[in-house]
Order: structure tokens, then sequence, then C-alpha cells
């Protein structure tokens, strides 16, 4: 069990991690201050983890066999 929950951290983390790079990257083209670009980075972060949470977790746990 404990093996599953860290790959699921592991995998949901890092998949929020790239989505609020990516959200940062993309408002580096407009004109926002940087508290904005950070503040929904940080945001995008945590709705993701909110998110992704609950569905890596059934879904490593199926392809280890759990």
């Amino acid at each position: 069990m404990r093996k599953v929950s860290a790959i699921s951290a592991l995998v949901y983390m890092g998949l929020s991690t790239l989505a609020a790079g990516l959200f940062l990257a993309i408002t580096l083209a407009g004109d926002y201050s940087w508290v904005a670009r950070l503040g929904g980075s940080a945001w995008i972060f945590l709705l993701s983890n909110i998110v992704l949470m609950p569905v890596v977790i059934p879904a490593v746990k199926k392809r280890l066999g759990a």
C-alpha cells in the first residue's frame, strides 16, 4: 500500500507541477505582473492536485494490482 501512495503522489505532483509550469510559460507572453503569474501558477498547481488525486490513485492501484 505504501508503494502505491508514493508512486501516486509522484505522478499527480509531477503532472500538477507540469501544468503550473505550462501556465507560467504561457503568461510570460502576456502583460501580467509577477504576482499574477506566480499566484495563478500556484492556483493551477493546487487545483490540479485536487482534481488529479482521486483520479491517479485508483489508476495506479489498478495498474500495480494492489
